[in-house]
């Protein structure tokens, strides 16, 4: 459900029309050369490839030093996610996880050597049930799943929290020294924050409802996450808490919100309708792009769009049939990475893309 770290590395006031494309090497395209994978309108978009081809590929996350990408995908053939290590250059990839349970949000920690993600691994090999849609569509919020470090290469396994109940959505912070995450348990869906090692855990948000998906600003100092708070007391609270005790959520209602990195000076940032999610900084810091179906009466479109961090200048950035999420900024801002399902031939394969980033 759900970056790496927007960090300005290297040469950092270039932008994607100051340098080419070669700097990135020899890059693989799986959608074979001459194939248009930018769309009318995607101005912020050059040279778009494709790093993924067939099944379900998404959240992929730069390491530190823009090097490589790791992300969460159900390969063709396999019943759940499991997290994967992708060379950017040339789209080789290498599966890090166990290949047991559920995994998901995966994140490099800054030294580029250690991976975190979650994993219900520990509880059963095998993978989690899937949520009963028979009260519509909702998310399955399995209190199986714990964060755990890895080696890059996915040896010397550890895990980072026992509590019981749902530990997952960890990101890290890009000066290294805070992990954000989300926890339930304290019987709610709150934001955390701990220590690389996982001591000293803090609660950050406690309003009832939902805290996820969040990641802190380029210099540290701000989360921006997605929520969504029942009036207490209303049908909508009994839905969310009889939902949560179930292990599900209907996530048909989020918005994006931005507090201090201490859980202080909370605030909406979007009121825009629909699901909001996926946030992820611009490189500025003054700025995030997110994931949206607002625009969509159906609900079934999600496009990214960018909004300023006072709330105005909103803009769409893609303009695809389908699914367009997850976007995530290379460390020095010159490329996007993302999930969508352009170029899937009809299917439902979402594949994870890359783009030179165009201001």
């Amino acid at each position: 459900m759900l970056t790496a770290s927007a960090v300005i590395v290297g040469c950092g006031s270039e932008t994607a029309e100051d340098t080419p494309a070669a700097d990135m090497g020899p890059a693989a395209n799986l959608a074979g050369e001459g194939v248009a994978l930018a769309y009318e309108g995607e101005t912020h978009f050059r040279n778009v490839r494709q790093l993924t081809a067939g099944g379900e590929n998404a959240e992929a996350y730069w390491a530190f030093d823009g090097s490589k990408l790791v992300y969460q995908a159900r390969k063709p053939g396999a019943e759940c996610d499991q997290i994967y290590v992708l060379d950017p250059h040339t789209a080789e990839t290498q599966m890090v996880s166990t290949g047991e349970g559920r995994t998901t949000c995966s994140y490099f920690y800054p030294d580029g050597d250690q991976i975190l993600y979650s994993s219900t691994h520990h509880h059963d090999a095998s993978c989690p049930p899937n949520p009963d849609f028979s009260m519509g569509y909702v998310w399955p919020i399995y209190e199986t799943y714990d964060i755990w470090v890895s080696n890059a290469d996915g040896s010397n396994l550890r895990q980072l929290t026992t509590e019981n109940g749902y530990d997952a959505e960890a990101t890290i912070s890009p000066q290294g020294d805070r992990i954000v995450f989300t926890s339930a348990r304290n019987g709610d869906l709150d934001l955390y924050s701990m220590n690389l090692d996982g001591s000293d855990v803090v609660q950050l948000t406690d309003r009832l409802g939902y805290d996820g998906g969040a990641f802190y600003s380029p210099d540290g100092t701000k989360i921006i996450w997605r929520a969504h708070y029942p009036e207490p007391g209303s049908a909508e609270a009994e839905d969310y808490v009889s939902l949560l005790e179930q292990g599900l959520l209907r996530p048909g209602e989020l918005e994006i919100y931005v507090m201090d990195a201490d859980g202080s000076n909370q605030r909406q940032l979007t009121s825009v309708g629909g699901a909001n999610f996926a946030p992820y900084w611009h490189p500025d810091g003054d700025k995030i792009l997110w994931s949206s179906n607002h625009h969509d009466p159906a609900g079934r479109d999600f496009e990214l769009y960018m909004i300023n961090l006072d709330g105005t200048g909103m803009e769409r950035v893609t303009h695809s049939e389908g699914f367009d999420g997850f976007p995530v900024f290379s460390p020095d801002g010159r490329y996007l990475v993302f999930g969508s399902n352009r170029n899937n031939g009809g299917t439902s394969d979402t594949n994870v893309f890359i783009a030179e980033w165009v201001n």
